[in-house]
């Protein structure tokens, strides 16, 4: 059966995806009435909707998780997205300071782009490349100058600095990847690409 974490990293990937095929302004989509995704059960009534039990809800999920991973083959066979231990890496191609990278990122349901191995920093340097921009990552400069954190607070415990990198101390407090897929300490105003992870 389809995880909520899978529908979740879809979704968001989905919405972050959107804009780029919509003509002018995305148009607002308003939630589904009476969709209570916090007491969901299979016999919960969606007005509009035809009320499933039993076998046909899990044939339904079956149905939906196998339409999902088609989605999932053709993004990846388009370059729209890259995946890496379990993760799903994705891009607008647009450029935005890393306050407004982390906002974006949160609006349709993901974070920005972290590494945690050297896979996923492949995954996230595929769209550097492909874009040829640099990207913020989801690590910033903890209170102790020259010592990195992700942003919930957590060590970073790998690590791809480029040469006598970091060396703001204290003055460059996010960081950004290269185009050969290193780091580089630097400051949070400039724009860099939009990197989003599910």
């Amino acid at each position: 059966m389809l995880s909520p974490q899978s529908l979740h990293k879809i979704l968001g990937v989905t919405l972050l995806l959107l804009p780029c095929y919509a003509q002018g302004k995305p148009a607002h989509v308003p939630p589904v009435p009476g969709f209570r995704p916090e007491r969901w059960t299979a016999q919960d009534y969606v007005p509009g909707f035809q009320s499933f039990a039993g076998n046909e809800m899990e044939d339904i999920a079956l149905q939906l998780e196998d339409r999902i991973s088609k989605l999932e083959g053709v993004l990846l066979l388009q370059g729209k997205i890259t995946t890496s231990g379990g993760k799903i890496f994705s891009t607008n191609g647009k450029t935005a300071d890393f306050q407004a990278t982390v906002e974006k990122c949160k609006e349709v349901g993901g974070c920005i782009a972290a590494p945690r191995s050297p896979d996923e920093n492949t995954a996230i340097l595929y769209f550097v490349k492909q874009f040829n921009k640099y990207a913020y990552l989801g690590i910033k400069e903890s209170l102790v100058p020259g010592k990195f954190q992700f942003l919930n607070g957590a060590e970073v415990s790998y690590a791809n600095w480029y040469s006598s990198e970091p060396s703001g101390k204290g003055e460059e407090e996010c960081v950004e990847m290269y185009t050969d897929g290193t780091w580089n300490d630097k400051k949070c105003n400039q724009n860099r690409l939009i990197v989003c992870q599910f």
